[in-house]
């Protein structure tokens, strides 16, 4: 399909009372942030990130895998929200109820101004204790590895690593969004990995419309009630943002 909004889909998103979007790395690539698959560049050349993004990584060099978070934090810092974030943001405004899940934990959707995001994968932005669990606001900038004032043990970045669980309560919420929405928006993410793959499916089997804006088809959901938008999100969102904003024009009828 092409990168036009088909009629149909701009009454349908209309007429939706319950939206429920799923973001993934690829709305943050066009802010200038690397995939989490993409080659690493620079001192992390060398390395896959399955290779830093483990507990078991951590607990072989923590000091390695706490650069490289630092690394990654400081490139977050750097880049803004593009169109689609702010497409996002706006939606929320303009429906009366609106979810948004994120794989990602770049935290560039809330300096969006989005409010209320299901982090599945977790935030870069927060640190918490790797014996506890619980998140530290501060700590000391020292030669090594920030240790919890409380027990001792390592800090550790709040994301989700392989071989972890996501977060319990951001799951069961992810699921409960896409079983009541009207309306599944799939944006820039592969739909490859579990168990957010299996969202626009759930939501589709509860009767919903569900809408994929990627650059790439491959491996995406296809089937009746399925909309597939070929293209960046930063070009489609605000599109469709658009037709719902006070004063659009009408929807054109379709021929027949």
């Amino acid at each position: 399909m092409t990168r036009s909004v088909p009629p149909e889909l701009l009454a349908r998103l209309r007429a939706a009372r319950r939206i429920t979007a799923l973001t993934g790395s690829g709305v943050s690539a066009e802010s200038g942030i690397p995939t989490f698959r993409d080659a690493l560049t620079g001192l992390w050349s060398r390395f896959r990130p399955e290779e830093l993004a483990t507990p078991e990584a951590f607990a072989r060099n923590p000091r390695l895998v706490w650069d490289w978070y630092a690394a990654r934090r400081a490139a977050v810092r750097a880049a803004a929200p593009n169109a689609g974030h702010r497409a996002l943001a706006r939606l929320q405004i303009l429906v009366p109820h609106f979810t948004l899940i994120t794989q990602n934990v770049d935290g560039l959707h809330q300096r969006a101004g989005s409010r209320d995001v299901i982090e599945l994968h977790g935030s870069i932005a927060r640190v918490r204790c790797a014996r506890e669990g619980t998140i530290v606001e501060r700590w000391s900038q020292g030669d090594d590895v920030p240790r919890c004032a409380s027990c001792g043990a390592f800090l550790r970045p709040d994301v989700v690593w392989f071989g972890e669980m996501l977060p319990q309560a951001a799951t069961e919420a992810a699921v409960a969004a896409a079983r009541a929405c009207d309306l599944f928006l799939s944006v820039g993410t592969s739909n490859l990995v579990q168990p957010a793959a299996s969202l626009p499916w759930l939501a589709a089997a509860h009767g919903a419309t569900v809408v994929v804006v990627n650059p790439s088809m491959e491996g995406q959901p296809e089937g009746p009630g399925i909309f597939r938008l070929t293209g960046p999100a930063g070009e489609i969102l605000p599109r469709l943002v658009q037709a719902l904003e006070p004063g659009a024009p009408a929807v054109p009828r379709s021929p027949g």
